[in-house]
């Protein structure tokens, strides 16, 4: 007999999390780098049951506001933990989250916020002060809530419902929208993508299974509180009920101290704020010496990088574990890095499809299957694929075919399943076969660098634009020993890191530099000309 109907009745809800885990596990200790905005009187040094009593207390909050189940409610706010509190909350009363990054800019919310049904917002000072001020929220939300007070502005305190009592848990149908997240929008402004719990279960249970070998440990995290991963990565952990260590500050001042206190058994963050974290692998104390697992997801991870971080444990096998997948689809490939297999990986290769769960194929352009060690367009077929693009159904359905999803990135498969990442389809330069697998070899060549992206110029020539370590200036005599033999590419244009522009996820936005490359050369031509009449 067929299991679908059993597994569409499945689903993953976000209300529960904690209390279940509370239930299950007890005083589990759960620590922050910085006290919540929403209850600053806290402090940093939570657990299990007093997580789950602040989820409660918001939702009975949010409910005693007017909010109600169905109704869109946008959390957009200064990152800190309690997003993900509000989350919960949000989802514990039968509403439906809306997670905006907090780094987006006022017109892009303002952009998203109009593809929704007047949805309520939750806020706070900073942002109604700063990038919201003049987009005119009154004609696009309901109403808005704030965490903190708000004088001046039209917002609700939501510590005026401080003593409301919480409502009973309202459980939406596993079909229905249950989680508003959104892309990168490395291509341009995001797309708001529908999760439901049932396609966000189909995503948690493979990845439960990954957890198991770690079940228990101490768990650090520093990831996008507003991104799908962060909260089948805590469905995981609150499952197994491993301590938690919630990450908002990740420079290795701050953080190094907090792994040295804790010692974690998983790490899980960001591939380029690994890289950042490559400095903790000496660092005082040995912060990364208990680590059996990492976990890195988003985007692929530079070997170098997979190689300092497994060498800095000191547990007997530790690994690296790195999903391909994004916000649409959820981990679609996987694979394990462990110390020996890291000196002959491949940065490229991004692993193979989920057993059960996941499938994935190259296609050439009319949508057919090609042949292995062929290039071609990445597709997917899962499960745990989003219901659909809110506001942009058309955009939604163009990306599938058959019921394959069409992932934006080229790559090819070997003749043994595995698959390979070239580079996305918009990214493609024509003099590189290959801008990641460049910037691989660069990362590895060049200690010092602390990125490289490698991006079309004004005439889409290659153009390296390179951050390295402490600021300091790029030997410009060993970039050239190191790019004797690559492709041919313009010199190189020396960045910090902090003018790189980047998602919610650390992703690079190659377009934005492309961009603003164009710009910096015509400032330069009128500059030059102007100098000239003069």
């Amino acid at each position: 007999m067929s299991q679908q109907p059993l597994l569409a009745d499945r689903g993953f809800y976000l209300g529960p999390l904690f209390r279940r885990a509370a239930d299950r596990h007890g005083g589990v200790f759960v620590t922050l780098d910085r006290p919540l905005d929403t209850h600053p009187a806290r402090g940093v040094d939570l657990d299990y049951p007093a997580l789950a009593d602040i989820v409660e207390d918001l939702s009975g909050r949010l409910w005693a506001a007017g909010v109600r189940p169905s109704e869109q409610v946008v959390v957009h706010k200064t990152d800190n933990v309690d997003i993900v509190l509000l989350t919960c909350a949000v989802s514990r009363i039968g509403a439906v989250p809306v997670l905006l990054s907090p780094g987006l800019a006022g017109p892009v919310v303002g952009q998203l916020l109009g593809r929704l049904r007047q949805p309520w917002l939750v806020t706070d000072r900073a942002k109604l002060t700063g990038p919201l001020a003049d987009i005119g929220l009154a004609g696009l939300v309901r109403r808005t809530l704030t965490v903190d007070d708000a004088p001046g502005t039209d917002a609700d305190p939501l510590a005026q419902y401080a003593d409301a009592e919480p409502p009973a848990p309202v459980r939406l149908h596993p079909r229905e929208p249950a989680l508003i997240t959104h892309s990168s929008g490395t291509t341009g402004v995001p797309k708001l993508a529908v999760h439901c719990p049932n396609t966000m279960w189909n995503r948690l249970v493979p990845q439960q299974a990954m957890g198991w070998p770690t079940r228990g440990e101490t768990a650090a995290l520093h990831m996008s509180f507003v991104h799908s991963r962060f909260y089948h990565l805590l469905g995981v952990l609150l499952h197994f009920g491993s301590p938690l260590v919630l990450i908002t500050d990740p420079e290795p001042a701050s953080v190094g101290p907090l792994l040295v206190r804790h010692r974690p058994g998983i790490v899980e963050t960001h591939p380029n704020t690994f890289v950042l974290w490559e400095e903790l692998a000496d660092a005082p104390g040995a912060p990364l010496s208990r680590v059996k697992s990492y976990g890195s997801t988003f985007d692929a991870i530079h070997p170098r990088t997979v190689r300092r971080l497994l060498g800095a444990s000191k547990r007997r096998a530790p690994w690296l574990i790195q999903l391909y997948g994004q916000s649409e689809t959820g981990p679609v490939a996987f694979q394990w890095f462990t110390r020996r297999s890291v000196e002959r990986a491949d940065g490229r290769r991004v692993g193979i499809g989920i057993p059960g769960f996941t499938r994935v194929r190259i296609a050439d352009a009319d949508g057919r299957r090609v042949a292995p060690g062929t290039p071609g367009r990445i597709e997917a077929r899962t499960r745990g694929r989003i219901l659909t693009y809110l506001g942009a159904r058309a955009q939604y359905d163009r990306q599938l075919d058959g019921g394959w999803w069409q992932m934006g990135d080229m790559g090819y498969m070997s003749r043994l399943g595995a698959l390979h990442l070239i580079d996305r389809e918009v990214d493609q330069i024509d003099a590189v076969h290959s801008n990641l697998a460049v910037e691989d070899a660069l990362m590895e060549r060049l200690e010092e660098l602390r990125e490289v992206v490698i991006v079309p110029g004004a005439d889409r020539e290659p153009v390296p634009v390179v951050c390295v370590r402490g600021e300091q200036p790029l030997d410009r005599e060993r970039w050239r020993e190191a790019t004797a033999d690559l492709p041919a590419m313009a010199e190189p244009r020396q960045w910090r890191f902090e003018e790189l522009p980047m998602t919610a996820t650390w992703k690079v936005k190659r377009l934005e530099i492309t961009r603003m490359l164009t710009e910096r050369l015509a400032e330069s031509i009128a500059g030059t000309r102007a100098s000239v009449r003069a």
